[in-house]
């Protein structure tokens, strides 16, 4: 039997002598020392990347006048989430890749990476929705645009996305702390998750799973709903439009959105819904580290870096810079 089978099926053999485990063993990605390093020369310049190119968005945002709209205000926002997100879990992967040790990480801090990376996951699932509607009254009701998405309503929506992700991370995390371990400690993966953890543990999770299964299944059914169904009238609007350069104009803010949507979306259904089996295991890592490492990346590069005005404001401040 593999060692990862027996992660996952070590319930049935657990003994009567286990003791409370305080701290847990990460297995990370690889232990073969070429392709350590190999990896680390791969993600460290992602990570400075995906660092630099949201900063120089929200950067961006904020100081520039003509960026001062809805649209760039919710992308300054997804830029701090990308940011944040990805600073959760890709510096410990970066340290850990150079650290000659057994990668151990202790419980709160365990809990801790957990509750973060759930918050500004779901925070920004909810965001994503935000800027479907964002785009949907833009495309339908140009003439009401400014009137819908007043101030008031954007600041409505912030303290919707933020206080919504907060308290579904804390459901969780709160579920997290009735549960003890006292058998295996080994996460097979580099950072810690919900499922690695209620896998590890020895007190009875159906509650936990039953939490994670309404929860998410409203939680993720609603904001799934308010996503793509404003794209239904969007497209219905889009193919209205008689111009080739209206067309192209409506679909280059819809397209990336959709395609973030959809690397989100697919992401945390394989993670949350597929079985942890021995077989999904390398596969789920590569997912991980698609989520949590290289979209924070690919959100900004595909979305944000596209967008005329932003580029154009970037310009602007490279060419006052030089003179």
């Amino acid at each position: 039997m593999s060692e990862n089978q027996t992660i996952i099926n070590w319930k049935d053999n657990m003994s009567e002598n286990q003791t409370i485990v305080t701290k847990f063993i990460l297995l990370g990605l690889t232990h073969n020392p070429i392709t350590v390093y190999i990896l680390f020369s791969f993600f460290l310049p992602i990570y400075l990347m995906t660092i630099l190119i949201n900063f120089i968005i929200i950067t961006l945002v904020i100081t520039n006048f003509n960026l001062h709209s809805p649209m760039y205000y919710f992308l300054g926002n997804l830029a701090f989430l990308d940011l944040s997100y990805s600073t959760v879990t890709t510096p410990r992967l970066l340290t850990d890749f150079l650290s000659q040790q057994q990668q151990t990480i202790n419980f709160a801090s365990c809990i801790t990476q957990i509750f973060f990376f759930v918050f500004l996951g779901s925070t920004e699932l909810i965001l994503l929705a935000v800027m479907s509607y964002d785009r949907y009254v833009a495309i339908c009701y140009p003439l009401h645009y400014g009137e819908i998405m007043s101030r008031q309503r954007c600041l409505q929506f912030t303290g919707l996305f933020w206080v919504l992700g907060l308290l579904y991370s804390l459901l969780h995390t709160l579920c997290l702390l009735r549960l003890s371990f006292c058998g295996p400690h080994i996460i097979p993966n580099f950072f810690c998750d919900l499922p690695h953890l209620y896998q590890l543990s020895c007190t009875d999770t159906h509650i936990n799973f039953l939490v994670v299964f309404i929860s998410g299944t409203v939680f993720g059914l609603v904001f799934f709903s308010m996503t793509f169904f404003p794209y239904i009238h969007i497209f219905r609007t889009v193919f209205k439009i008689k111009t080739k350069s209206g067309k192209h104009k409506a679909f280059s803010t819809c397209i990336p959105h959709l395609a973030v949507v959809c690397i989100f979306y697919g992401s945390i259904i394989f993670i949350y819904l597929v079985p942890a089996t021995s077989s999904f295991l390398t596969f789920n890592q590569i997912v991980s580290v698609i989520y949590s490492v290289i979209t924070p990346l690919m959100n900004p590069l595909f979305y944000s870096l596209r967008n005329k005005d932003l580029i154009a404001a970037l310009w602007r401040v490279l060419k006052y810079q030089k003179y």
